[in-house]
């Protein structure tokens, strides 16, 4: 199985704290990578290199084998804190940020409705963002991240909040990208339960890698 995200011995300071300290690891093609660690650990700060939103002190960070500002739009990302403007509807949301990547008129249109259908969104496309539950506000999150078919799928604490009916849906609606789409998910939780089912654990704690394995590894 071919690497898709490649991390080689990562820096990365504020000030006197080292909140990354020689962090190296690799996540497969396909894989359900569980990324866990107590608050504070450096796994937000991690993420956000990945994501090229942070440069590393040193080190180096691929994924798909380029460098992270190179290759965005191999990544989609929900993070703890919903990015969505909570005046507009889900769809104008969900316009608006296809528009980012290109997609407009029928490619919107039909890659709409797939999501649509696969995260229940009839309902609440035409309401807006900001009158919507956690948990319907999170279904809209993960279509937003989804909308440009990434090869990866960062989820930050997806499930923090929500009711166990919307947990066990978000969780097949990953098992189901995952077996049709060949989706990577690169996931961050406090649900032992979740990271159960993961492929591989990787436990961080002050930066550094404490455990890693499969679970019951």
């Amino acid at each position: 199985m071919d690497n898709v995200i490649v991390i080689e011995n990562l820096h990365k300071s504020f000030g006197a704290i080292h909140a990354v300290n020689d962090l190296s690891f690799q996540v497969k093609k396909g894989e359900l990578f569980a990324f866990l660690g107590e608050n504070g650990a450096g796994k937000s700060t991690t993420i956000s290199m990945i994501c090229g939103q942070l440069s590393p002190d040193s080190g180096r960070v691929t994924v798909c084998g380029e460098a992270p500002e190179k290759s965005k739009e191999k990544l989609g990302v929900v993070f703890q804190s919903s990015v969505l403007d909570g005046a507009l509807t889900v769809k104008d949301n969900l316009q608006s940020r296809a528009a980012l990547y290109g997609i407009a008129g029928k490619s919107f249109q039909k890659r709409m409705q797939e999501l649509s259908e696969l995260l229940h969104l009839e309902e609440i496309m035409d309401r807006t963002v900001g009158k919507l539950s956690g948990g319907q506000r999170r279904r809209a999150d993960i279509a937003r991240a989804l909308l440009h078919k990434p090869e990866i799928l960062v989820l930050d604490e997806p499930t923090t909040g929500l009711d166990p009916q919307t947990r066990k849906m978000l969780w097949d609606v990953l098992a189901h990208l995952r077996q049709e789409e060949h989706l990577t998910v690169f996931l961050t939780t406090h649900y032992m339960e979740e990271a159960a089912d993961a492929d591989f654990v990787f436990i961080l704690d002050r930066g550094k890698s404490v455990a890693e394995g499969t679970p019951l590894q």
